[in-house]
Formats: structure tokens, sequence, C-alpha cells
């Protein structure tokens, strides 16, 4: 410790700077925060020492040294609180001019935080802004991209830059998110950056045009596969939701989603037919509108899915020009008769039935009211009755709500209609109908209804229903809804699901719900209490037309009044279902064996079927923070290793996968090519969880079991991605974690190769020749004479990694291959580094090869914050390697 122990005044930064490395390289982190603080107090200078420092970090502008660096800054930050006399307006103008110079020219290799801390000490924001601009747009010469923007964000001079220039090399680059933080906040540029995006949706727009447009960056070939067409349209809408852009910036994105919804209908009607043709006839004039080419290609669908009859009649409706039509359309158009040149409904359709057909009452579940039971509420006369009977004390209400499918073209969708059942009638609230929506008395009702505490408001995945309420009356937004009595029976049904799922606990396959049964949602929980499902035919209906039709009010009746007879069935029998006999006191928040409010958040927003599902995203507000997302483990979730927790990342979350991997966790990523329901058969077969993001989130959830799948936040970075996934199973990670798998293929074995075994590979393969060779021979003499001064050393395998070792027998001599066939992939060992690397590492199920760098103490750094250090982990942190590097 004597050299640890400062000059008195006037410290030289140099003797200072090889303290501070020598200990942040043993990994001890808590002498060199003393080190650090006592060198920091005899410096003469300390602001322009400090900088000294951080200029000689080794690695420099290669991406090895801002790890280091961060860490010093943050231990002089912590210096300055407690020495508030050393600031920059101390210095005469051109000395703290020159050290502001010095500081932006370290900014060409750092992190956000490195930039944060070197603009809150030498007041970066108070330079002139040309001569700021001058070095953002220095670093991008040096492509340094995401360099340049994080610091025109930390400086917010955005404005001043060119928004396609600054940003399109990150786009093309796989970092979106960092181009959303520059244009965050400024909506001209929020609008260009849609806009952008948008005119890559164009059909003519070719990954050529991008290499010609921007020849200056290097595109791998995974960013360009992540340039498809249907993969920016929801980019597109998810930034036009979130900078609330008009939609009419991004036509290329609607008519791409527009064309996949066209497609989507042609299945549902004509292949799967389990949509009527009133309800897609509706559907298909909503979503082609007055899309020309929609229009046309709607016609050539019809010729390849239905006939030539329909199509005629279509295109005779959109008039399509004949030198548009199919072959053989205009033909058929010729032959029609009058009559049948219209699209309707055939006059001799009889009309419908408030009664179903036999067949249909013995199949699904049938309401019990007869239709003069029914009551349309469009009116304050209406509402008033409806409000008498519904706003009874100590009534039970069953509340449903029904809106116009959008297909993703609209992000939030308003209520058309609100079903309430009480006891022996309906009340059906019609909120198209004119003024009546936005009537005083409409919006007061709807709020006295929801805050009456003695009647109990029935429901099934009513988040959902209440984000649209929310976007159908703004004043929610301002004064939101108070909820009280309110028993969501999702909730229910999870419970008795799980009960189930106890019961049979055999696999991973076992906890699929209603795994042989084409039901899902409250269909799935109406067969299982009331023993048929729900006929769910009119769902996707279009709600805003009037009148509805028959069939229409009596799916919605059903909707509504089912919810009053489930619950009337398992309060009589509770125990049958595994459930407590106060059903009002199950939560969505309600574990199996604890009521762990912590859960309360988990629930994913829309109409929420009982498949089990949980999100993981950022907290709304900071009152949640540690809530949501897993951001503390549930009082009963036990400590987990890395190795024993396995998931499945779907293609949009690769970053995520790669960041867990690295951490030793057991990881299956899927390619830019699999559909996302690959990540629902893995997960079944192996009992692995999913982790996803955005629209694929709806489809997998009811795939798997209960808090299978979980959503993040597709805008947050990969490394905070990883952090809330370790907290939300509880990871206890470790510095022998890091690297002890192969980051290629998620093997955990590893053969370690000594020195003069791989350059003997290298030189057998014919990848050492010439001066290599020369320069090995020499370095084996001077080995050689080492091993005549000293005992030879083997290098031992690191105990480090928590891996299994494979012996070296097993490769193959001739062929350098593993037993799995895997051969060594001796290409990417660059000759020059056999003088420095004493022992290589390689997977035996890929042959990748990794060797000491730098890396290590990086990914040390970036995960301190989630790590577990025991008494053990010190020494083993400090023998590890700086990281394994490809």
């Amino acid at each position: 410790m004597d050299r640890m122990t400062p000059e008195a005044v006037g410290l030289d930064p140099a003797v200072l700077r090889d303290q501070l490395f020598e200990l942040w390289n043993r990994k001890d982190l808590q002498t060199l925060h003393l080190a650090a603080q006592r060198g920091f107090s005899n410096l003469s200078e300390p602001l322009e020492a400090v900088l000294t420092i951080l200029e000689g970090c080794p690695g420099k502008q290669k991406g090895r040294s801002h790890t280091v660096g961060h860490h010093i800054l943050v231990e002089f930050l912590t210096w300055m609180k407690e020495h508030p006399q050393v600031t920059l307006s101390s210095l005469l103008e051109e000395q703290a001019l020159a050290l502001q110079q010095r500081a932006l020219s370290l900014t060409t290799d750092t992190q956000p935080t490195f930039i944060d801390n070197l603009t809150t000490i030498y007041q970066l924001d108070s330079v002139d802004p040309a001569f700021l601009r001058w070095n953002i747009m220095k670093l991008h010469a040096l492509h340094c991209y995401k360099e340049a923007v994080v610091l025109s964000v930390k400086l917010k001079l955005q404005k001043e830059l060119n928004m396609e220039e600054m940003c399109v090399p990150l786009i093309l680059q796989n970092k979106l998110p960092l181009a959303e933080s520059f244009v965050a906040g400024h909506n001209h540029l929020e609008q260009q950056l849609v806009t952008l995006l948008d005119s890559w949706c164009h059909p003519s727009f070719t990954e050529e045009e991008i290499h010609k447009r921007y020849p200056h960056v290097s595109v791998s070939k995974q960013c360009l596969s992540q340039m498809q067409p249907k993969l920016l349209a929801k980019h597109v809408f998810r930034l036009v939701e979130k900078f609330n852009i008009d939609q009419g910036l991004c036509p290329n994105a609607l008519h791409k989603r527009r064309l996949d919804s066209l497609r989507f209908l042609m299945y549902k009607r004509f292949v799967e037919k389990s949509m009527t043709d009133e309800n897609w006839s509706d559907h298909v004039q909503y979503v082609v509108a007055d899309d020309f080419e929609l229009q046309i290609q709607l016609v050539e669908m019809l010729v390849r899915y239905c006939s030539f009859h329909k199509a005629s009649q279509w295109s005779l409706r959109y008039n399509v020009p004949r030198d548009r039509l199919p072959c053989g359309v205009w033909e058929t158009q010729q032959s029609l008769p009058p009559d049948l040149q219209q699209i309707g409904p055939s006059g001799s359709a009889k009309p419908e039935e408030w009664r179903p057909s036999r067949s249909h009452c013995k199949t699904f579940y049938q309401v019990p009211l007869t239709k003069d039971k029914v009551h349309f509420v469009d009116s304050p006369e209406a509402l008033r009755r409806c409000r008498n009977i519904v706003l009874k004390e100590g009534g039970i209400v069953g509340v449903d709500m029904e809106w116009q499918p959008t297909f993703g073209c609209i992000s939030t969708q308003q209520v058309a209609l609100i079903q309430l059942a009480v006891l022996d009638q309906v009340f059906l609230v019609d909120l198209c109908a004119s003024g009546f929506c936005q009537h005083p008395d409409t919006i007061l009702f709807i709020r006295s209804l929801f805050a009456q505490r003695n009647i109990l408001k029935l429901g099934y995945g009513m988040s959902g229903d209440l984000k649209c309420l929310k976007a159908t009356w703004q004043q929610l937004l301002e004064e939101p809804l108070k909820m009280e009595a309110m028993l969501d029976l999702l909730n229910v049904h999870q419970k008795i699901q799980r009960r189930k799922v106890d019961r049979t606990q055999n696999g991973p396959k076992e906890v699929l719900v209603g795994k042989n049964s084409a039901e899902k949602g409250l269909s799935l929980l109406v067969q299982q209490v009331l023993g048929r499902p729900l006929d769910k035919t009119e769902q996707m209906s279009h709600w805003e037309k009037r009148p509805l039709r028959i069939s229409q009010i009596r799916y919605a009746v059903a909707d509504a009044c089912c919810l009053l007879d489930v619950y009337s069935a398992l309060s009589s029998n509770p125990a049958y279902f595994g459930l407590p006999a106060d059903l009002r006191g199950i939560s969505s928040s309600q574990s199996e064996d604890s009521g762990d409010k912590k859960q309360k958040a988990k629930r994913a927003h829309g109409k929420e079927e009982c498949q089990g599902a949980q999100r993981v995203s950022p907290p709304s507000s900071n009152t949640e923070k540690g809530l949501l997302c897993g951001e503390k483990p549930s009082e009963d979730t036990p400590p987990l290793p890395p190795q024993q927790l396995r998931v499945v990342c779907d293609n949009m979350l690769q970053g995520l996968g790669r960041y867990l991997r690295c951490l030793g966790v057991d990881v299956i990523m899927l390619e830019n090519t699999d559909d996302h329901r690959v990540a629902a058969e893995l997960a079944q077969a192996e009992g692995r969880f999913i982790l996803t993001c955005g629209q694929p989130f709806q489809s997998l959830r009811s795939q798997v079991g209960e808090g299978r799948c979980l959503s993040l936040d597709c805008s947050e970075r990969a490394r905070d991605q990883a952090v809330r996934v370790l907290r939300h199973f509880n990871v206890q990670l470790t510095p022998s974690d890091i690297f002890s798998r192969c980051q290629a293929c998620n093997s955990d074995q590893y053969a370690a190769v000594p020195r003069k075994d791989m350059a003997r590979m290298l030189k057998q393969k014919g990848f050492l020749q010439g001066q290599d060779i020369i320069d090995h021979t020499q370095q084996q003499e001077e080995e050689t004479l080492g091993d005549i001064l000293t005992p030879s050393v083997t290098p031992e395998i690191p105990r480090y990694v928590q891996c299994q070792w494979a012996p070296l027998s097993e490769l193959d001599p001739d062929t350098l291959t593993f037993p799995g066939g895997a051969p060594v992939q001796l290409h990417a060992v660059p000759p020059a580094l056999l003088p420095r690397i004493p022992l290589f590492y390689v997977c035996t199920r890929c042959g990748k090869v990794f060797w000491e760098g730098s890396h290590f103490g990086r990914v040390l750094s970036m995960f301190q914050d989630v790590l577990h250090i025991t008494d053990k982990d010190p020494e083993s942190a400090a023998a590890a390697p700086q990281n394994l590097h490809l």
C-alpha cells in the first residue's frame, strides 16, 4: 500500500493515473475509490489533471477506455461535491476554454453518461455553438455516429444539424432508438424522421438505393435485414403515436398496413371462412378506402380467392379501368345483369330472427333474454331510464364494450357501444348516436357507474376497455375515472388455470391454457363454467355502422350477460374451481400463495385473454418505480443463477439476447426470417420463457402458460432491457458468470488451446506464413530461454467462468474439428496475437475462437448495479480475462 500514498502537494497526474489503472485492472474498486479521493486532493490543478489522466487511458478511440474513464469521472464528481471551490469559473477565460476544447476531444469514445459528466464538470454547454457544431461534425466524419448524436442531444444542438445526415447512419446500424432521442421534443425533426422511414416503405425502395444514397456508411447484412417494409411500417406507426404525428405524413406505411390487412381479410373470409360476407364487405371498404392501387389489388385477389363474378362486382364499384383489370374480369362485367352489378345484400335474404337456429343453440351459449328485454340507450331520456335501473345499490352489472376494428391503421379505437347487463335486462349505450357521446349526462353516468362502491361491476380484460374509454373521452385523461367495486373475471380465470397447472405439473406443455380447445379468453371461460362457448363470429363487426344487425345485437348482449351467469356459477361453488369463497377479493396482484401487490401493474393492456403473460416495461411514474417491470423481485421469488434461466428472444430483441448470453443466461435468438410462432414452439418444447416486444406479444402470450411470456419496451437500450430481465427473475449475477457462454451459438463448453498449439494449427491450415512464422520462431526462442531461467508454467484453465471444459484431445488433429463436426475457425485468429496471448478458448459447438481482451471490465462496469459479489469474487474477477474476444 506504500505506492498508494500520494505525494504531499502537486501530485503528478501520471503517477495517479498509473495507480488508478493498476487498481482498476485488479478490480479493487473500493481501494480505487479511496486512492482517487486522496489523489484528487493532492493535484495542483485538478481540472487539468483529470483531462490528462483521461487522455492517457489505454486503447483511446478503440472502444476500450470508456469504462475506466467513466469511473474516474464519477469519482471526480464525488470529490468536487466536497470541494465546491474547484469549478471552471474559477479559472481565467483562456484557461477554461482550453480545458473545454480538450474535454470535447474526449467525446470520440464515450457512453452517454460519460458525456453527461464531462458536460457537467467542464460546462460544455457554455461553449460557442459554432465550435460545438464543428466538433460534432468532426466526430461524424470519424464515423463516430453514436457519439456525435449523443453529444448533440446533451448540448441541445439538434436544430442546428441535419436530421438525415445525423440519423441515417444510426438507423442503418440498428440504432433507431438513438435516432428517436435525437428528434424527440422537436416537432419538425420528428416529422422528418417519420417521413424518412415512410419513404423507405415504398414498394420500389431497395437495398441498392440505400448503398447509393449513403455510400459512406457501412451496413451489415443483419442490419439490412431489419429494413423490411413490414418492420419499417411498424416503426413508422409506433413513432406516429409516440410523437402524435398526422398519419397523412406516412402514405407508404399506411398503404403497406392496409395491404396486409386486406390479405388478412381475404384469408379470414375465403380460407378460414370465419367471417360473414357482410362483415368482410364492411371491413374491405374501410381498409381499401380511396387507395387506387389497393382497389386494383382487391380485384386481383378476388380472382384468385373467390370468383370472376365477385371480382367484377368490386371492379365496377371502384370503376377500375379496363387496362388494369385481370384477364377475364372485363368479359364477366359485360355478362352481369344490372341487378347483379351492385354489391349488397340479396333481395331474397330472409330477415334475421332473434332466436338463432337449433344447431346454433346446441353449440353456443345463448342469451337468456327475449328481445324486448334489450334496450338501446341513445338519448338523454333513455339514459335516465337506464340510470334508474343500473345504478341501484347492491346490484351487479356485467360490463362490456365494442369498437370498430382498425387493423392497426389507427393506434387507439373509440368505443362504439357499451353493454350493461343486469339481472333481467341489458342496456346498449350507443355512443355513435348523434350528439349523445359527448353529452354531459353520458360522461357523468359513466363516472357514476364506475365510482359506485355498492355496485359490483364485472368485466373480462377490462384494461383494454378502459384504454378505449380514454380515447373516447379526453376528459378522462385530465380527470381519470374513479374505480370502485370492480371484478375483472380475467384474473379469476387465470387463478382457475393456475390451479389446473398445479394439479398437472408434468412439464412445460402442461401450462398451456385450453390446449385442446379452439376457444380462448372469455369464450373459453364460458365454456369451462357454463358448458358452451361464445359465438365470436360477429366479434370483428363494423360496430360504428347503424342500424346494427340482429346477429350483432345478439353477440353484444351475450358478451355482457355471460359475465353475470359465470359469476353466479362460480360464486355458488367456488371450491370446485379452486377459488376462495369471496371472489371479490381476487385481484390481478394475487399470486398463488401470497397476495403480493407488486404484481399488480404487470397485466398487459388490451383485450386480455386468459393465457397468462406479463409485461416488462418502464414505469409510467416515479411512484410505480420498482413495482413494474420486475425492478424488484417478489418476495417469494428465489435467487436464480444465470445458467438456470432459459429464454427465447424474439427477433426484435437480438441485442437483448446477446447481452443475456454474455452474462451466462441460456438464450435462443430467433433469426430475422423466423416466424414469431417459433418462439412459442421453443418455449413449449424446452420450457423456456419468451422475451418479446411490440405486436407479437399479443399472439405469443396466448400460446404459453401463466407468466411465461414477457414484453419489453422496444425503445429501451438492450443493456437496460437486460437489467430489467435480470431483476424480474431475481437472477444473481456474479463476475464468474460473464462470458461463460459462447456468444455465437449459446454453448457453455470450451476447449483451452495453448499458444503453441494454436500456432501449430494456424501453420497447418496455412494461416501462419512468411514474416508471421519468423516472428513466432523468435518468440519461441525467447520462451525457451525463459524456461531455462525460470520454471516452466503451463497456462491454466481459468476458474472464473461457470462453464464446462472439454479436453483438447477431443479435437481431431487432422481435420481440426470437434466430435460434433465444428471446425476451429482459425481464419478469425490474427497471427499477430500469438506473441501476447498465451491461451485461446474455442467453443466446441461452433468452433469460434476467443481470447482475453478488455471487454470483461466493460461488461463488469455496465452491469455493476446488478452484480452479486461474494468474498470469493474479487479474486476471481481480478484473475479473469478482460474479455473473451473474437
